[in-house]
């Protein structure tokens, strides 16, 4: 009730603010959506596939099936709904900042995630989690939180998916990672044509840490994550890395921090992205370093490929250093296939329509090589060459 009265207080940003620069947040239209309705049969969800730890199947934001190794279970590892959980509602917002849309999404949840592992365990299989979005008009509002105990080990990877239906999605994912742990996080995106969602995602990472947060965008009508990693130990590593394709009419919007608090962090991401038809991609991402900082390396790293003459692709890559002892750079490009590259493939007999899609997934692939080892990952790269495939027609 407090987060709706503060929702309520307020208004939405628009794209005159720097950070929403770009974007096509004046399109969205609140009016048009309902909060979903979630039945608790968990029938007509996917069954669990492949070797994990747990499996979570959360439909229109509410998890709605749970399952775990028993065996993890009984050494600590907690994969449950905040609801079940005695301490569940003070995990709420830890690390985010508050803005319209984190609001928002506490006003209206359902139910949230929450991944808890327990100091020095190492869990050897992935954890998945699986949204499915459903019904047109309706709004869903999602979050997982994961807390990774000192010295431990795991890997979340989170799959977003729906029909084609118009709605609107606030997700947030919350990672807190404690001194010398180690997660790898993935998120893949491949929600229908006519959604509308902004994500959020904030990370902390310890002393000695190490957090990889990738994600995969493939889908949505205007898809936009904003990425907040939080480095506040010393010695603690934040690997941030993004795929993206979008044709049609889509629009992917990435909002990144690299925020070092603590001395001798590293930070390092890298998002590469490729835009047919007439679709747009934005990246904006700011490395920020603070006085007490010293001995930081940070590392920033866009660049996207035009595959149509309408496609278009904005980079704005930015840095905030308040002292002198580190080592930094920003990098970004936006420009066709190389011709060259494209001569080379095609003298050698490869039709024009399967060169361009080896160059373009070569030119994905130092960003896929570095996502973590699954049974999801080992498909995506042959959606990617579907996905390219059917452009060629």
């Amino acid at each position: 009730m407090a987060a709706a009265e503060r929702f309520s207080a307020g208004s939405l940003p628009d794209s005159s603010a720097e950070i929403w620069r770009y974007s096509r947040i004046n399109e969205l239209d609140l009016d048009a959506y309902r909060p979903a309705t979630v039945s608790p049969d968990a029938a007509g969800v996917p069954e669990a596939t492949g070797d994990q730890a747990a499996m979570v199947v959360v439909q229109n934001g509410r998890p709605v099936r749970i399952d775990v190794d028993p065996a993890l279970v009984a050494k600590g590892l907690v994969v449950a709904d905040a609801a079940d959980l005695p301490d569940g509602d003070e995990m709420l917002g830890r690390i985010t900042v508050a803005d319209a849309f984190t609001e928002m999404n506490t006003a209206f949840l359902p139910g949230v995630t929450v991944v808890r592992v327990p100091r020095g365990m190492a869990v050897d299989r992935p954890i998945v989690i699986v949204h499915n979005l459903d019904g047109d008009g309706v709004a869903s509002f999602s979050r997982t939180i994961v807390s990774a105990g000192e010295s431990s080990d795991v890997t979340i990877i989170e799959h977003q998916s729906s029909a084609d239906v118009a709605a609107f999605s606030d997700p947030i994912v919350e990672l807190d990672v404690a001194a010398d742990a180690r997660l790898r996080y993935l998120n893949v995106q491949d929600l229908g044509p006519r959604v509308f969602q902004v994500g959020y995602q904030s990370s902390r990472v310890g002393r000695d840490a190490t957090l990889q947060s990738s994600v995969v965008a493939l889908g949505g009508d205007y898809a936009r994550v904003r990425t907040d990693s939080r480095i506040d130990g010393k010695g603690g590593t934040s690997y941030l890395t993004a795929v993206y394709f979008a044709d049609g009419a889509r629009m992917h919007d990435f909002r990144t921090i690299q925020d070092h608090i603590a001395p001798k962090t590293t930070s390092d991401l890298l998002f590469k992205g490729a835009v047919s038809d007439t679709a747009r991609s934005v990246y904006s991402g700011l490395i920020r370093i603070s006085k007490e900082a010293r001995g930081t390396k940070a590392f920033q790293t866009n660049r996207n490929l035009i595959l149509s003459e309408g496609a278009e692709a904005s980079s704005v890559p930015n840095l905030e250093i308040e002292t002198d002892d580190v080592v930094c750079s920003h990098a970004s490009a936006v420009g066709p296939i190389d011709d060259e590259q494209r001569y080379y493939l095609e003298s050698r007999g490869i039709p024009p329509e399967v060169a361009e899609r080896l160059i373009v997934l070569g030119f994905f692939s130092e960003v896929l090589d570095r996502l973590p080892p699954s049974d999801a990952v080992a498909g995506l790269r042959a959606t990617l060459a579907g996905r390219l495939a059917a452009r060629a027609g």
